[in-house]
C-alpha cells in the first residue's frame, strides 16, 4: 500500500512539473521588435562625478501609420528613469515628470534640452564624456528599442555626422 502510495505521489510530481514547464512556456512574452521606430542622435551631456542625476537626449522616429506611446525607459546605468518635459509657471522653466510622450504616425519627436527627456536618478557611475552607455526605450504596445547613449560635453551640433563637426 505504502509503495503504491509514493509511486503514485511521483507520478503525480511529474505530472505536475510537466503541466507547470508547459504553462510557463506558454505563456512567455517576447520583446516585441518595433521596426516602425528608429531612434537617432542618443546623447548624454557629460557630469561631474559627484553629479546623481542626468539626463538622455534622442530624436524619436515613427515610419508607421499607427501612433506610438512612449511610456518608460530603463538603463543599467542609474538606480530609476522618468519621463519628464519643461514646463512654463509664470517666468519660470519647471521640470516636471510626464506619464507618456506621443509619436504621431509618421512623424517624430525630439527630446532635447528644455523639452522632452530622459531623466536618469541615482547614477551608478558618472557620465563621463567619450563613454557610452545603452538605454532601453518602452512603448504602450510591448515593444522595447535599445539605443546606445553617447556621452557628450555639449549637445551635438543637429544634423552632424559621425565625420563632420560644426564650431
Amino acid at each position: 500500500m505504502l509503495l503504491r502510495l509514493l509511486a503514485a505521489g511521483s507520478v503525480a510530481a511529474l505530472c505536475l512539473t510537466a503541466v507547470a514547464q508547459e504553462h510557463n512556456h506558454d505563456h512567455q512574452t517576447a520583446v516585441q521588435a518595433a521596426p516602425e521606430l528608429a531612434i537617432s542622435q542618443a546623447w548624454s551631456r557629460a557630469m561631474p562625478p559627484t553629479a546623481p542625476t542626468g539626463a538622455v537626449y534622442f530624436v524619436l522616429e515613427n515610419r508607421g501609420q499607427q501612433p506610438q506611446r512612449l511610456i518608460g525607459a530603463q538603463t543599467s546605468r542609474a538606480d530609476k528613469t522618468e519621463l519628464h518635459t519643461h514646463v512654463h509657471q509664470g517666468d519660470m522653466m519647471k521640470m516636471q515628470q510626464i506619464d507618456s510622450v506621443e509619436v504621431p504616425a509618421a512623424g517624430k519627436v525630439e527630446f532635447k534640452p528644455g523639452g522632452n527627456h530622459v531623466m536618469l536618478f541615482g547614477l551608478k557611475q558618472p557620465l563621463v564624456a567619450g563613454e557610452s552607455f545603452p538605454v532601453t526605450l518602452q512603448f504602450e504596445s510591448g515593444a522595447e528599442i535599445t539605443t546606445e547613449v553617447s556621452i557628450e560635453v555639449d549637445a551635438p551640433a543637429s544634423g552632424n555626422t559621425a565625420t563632420g563637426h560644426h564650431h
